[in-house]
């Protein structure tokens, strides 16, 4: 339906058309379409579930217009309504349920506004106009065609580290600071929180393309996005712990192809565990971001992953982010230390700031944003540079480190504190 990243072919549809239920709403429709330059002719009888049928064998509009006052069921006919609508089209729903869980429900499923009834001519004119400027506004994809798609990860080597908090900040700035269409995919199914640093209802979009990898295409892409603005898009969920989800990796991989073809674009929050699971998901990235800290689990696990991206995703640009360092204290381990065992420079270190990493989770915005004039704002934001300047061509490949990992592995002993001899 709604295609705020990808509008295809408008040029060639109908730019209008409406189904309603009473002749009432026709009467106004066909005063405003008129005035709109529409055929009035276009406003059909039947509502949602004509609008289905029409839909199924003919094409979609430009603007379309629904009346859901006789639907017993209005989420699930507005999925059927996604089913035969095609990318591109503007979707205007009406209805006489005044709830805003359903408005919410509405929007996260592709539709671009609700008007209660009944409602007057300028609501109508207004939800017109805004539904011309989704039309016109998403044509700028065509304007950067030119520009080479940045597909990067995000992991932590160790759970708590703050990755997926860099993720959903890294892909707010790919959008707010870069302009760039972007699409945060999280593939923690169970306790991802892609959605929830934004302030967004996850949606059921990526346990549906989990359990019925067939149905990605970029019409389920459109509509399985939850937009967090004009240029974010997120895609995660919230699955039942009592829920288990078995994938061969397939609909991953579909994901990120789809993804790919629609934004310019993507940042994936990636579980370590994943890299073990479905070692492909890695094989596409130009840069992959891993995140660490300085402890000695850190240590180790940087170490190994560090080794399996070299062996398993070569063409990837690797950039190392030690976070939430303390500013007061001493860390588990130096940095120079951790350097030594791992073998190459940390690219940057993030201090630990409790305060705006709470006051960010209280008010359900990336830290990169409410941090932009506390010291990690600018860090944060010279990352997701860094990882743009990688399809820019300004960033050279990092230098081959020549011991093998059982070496490193033994070097981490070095950073433990000696044991005491026995008295004798």
């Amino acid at each position: 339906m709604n295609a705020p990243f990808h509008a295809r072919g408008s040029a060639l549809r109908d730019p209008f058309s409406a189904f309603v239920c009473d002749e009432a709403t026709a009467e106004l429709l066909r005063l405003v379409v008129a005035e709109m330059g529409w055929a009035p002719e276009k406003v059909n009888k039947g509502g949602l579930r004509n609008a289905v049928q029409s839909l199924s064998v003919s094409a979609s509009p430009g603007i379309l217009f629904v009346d859901m006052t006789e639907s017993g069921d209005p989420l699930n006919d507005i999925n059927s309504l996604a089913e035969v609508c095609e990318p591109g089209t503007v979707v205007i729903a009406a209805g006489q349920v005044n709830d805003v869980r359903l408005y919410r429900d509405l929007v996260a499923s592709g539709i671009q506004d609700y008007l209660l009834k009944p409602f007057n001519p300028d609501q109508l004119r207004d939800a017109f106009a805004q539904a011309q400027m989704t039309l016109a506004g998403p044509r700028g994809g065509e304007q950067v065609v030119d520009r080479p798609h940045l597909s990067a990860a995000v992991i932590g080597v160790r759970g708590g580290v703050g990755a997926s908090t860099l993720a959903s900040s890294i892909a707010w700035l790919f959008g707010e600071r870069s302009g760039r269409t972007t699409a945060l995919l999280d593939l923690d199914v169970h306790f991802g929180t892609g959605a929830l640093a934004l302030d967004l209802e996850p949606g059921r979009g990526l346990t549906d393309a989990i359990e019925n990898p067939s149905r990605i295409d970029g019409l389920f892409i459109e509509r399985a996005m939850v937009k967090a603005n004009d240029k974010l898009a997120v895609l995660s969920a919230e699955a039942p712990i009592t829920q288990p989800l078995l994938s061969d990796g397939s609909a991953f991989h579909q994901l990120q192809e789809e993804l790919r073809a629609a934004f310019e674009c993507t940042v994936v929050d990636l579980p370590r565990a994943m890299l073990i699971q479905h070692p492909h998901l890695i094989h596409d990235l130009q840069a992959v971001l891993v995140v660490t800290e300085f402890t000695l689990a850190a240590t180790r696990d940087t170490i190994r992953i560090l080794a399996w991206l070299k062996s398993n995703a070569p063409q990837a640009r690797v950039i190392l982010v030690a976070n939430r360092v303390p500013t007061v204290g001493v860390p588990e381990i130096a940095r120079k230390d951790f350097e030594s065992s791992i073998e190459r420079a940390v690219d940057f270190v993030l201090p630990y700031d409790q305060k705006t990493a709470a006051q960010a989770a209280k008010v359900g915005k990336p830290l990169a944003e409410v941090g932009k004039t506390a010291k990690i704002g600018p860090m944060v934001n010279e990352i997701a540079t860094r990882l743009i300047a990688v399809v820019d061509g300004k960033e050279a490949a990092d230098q081959p480190s020549g011991k093998s990992l059982l070496g490193k592995l033994g070097d981490i002993k070095s950073l433990l504190p000696a044991k005491k001899q026995k008295q004798g």
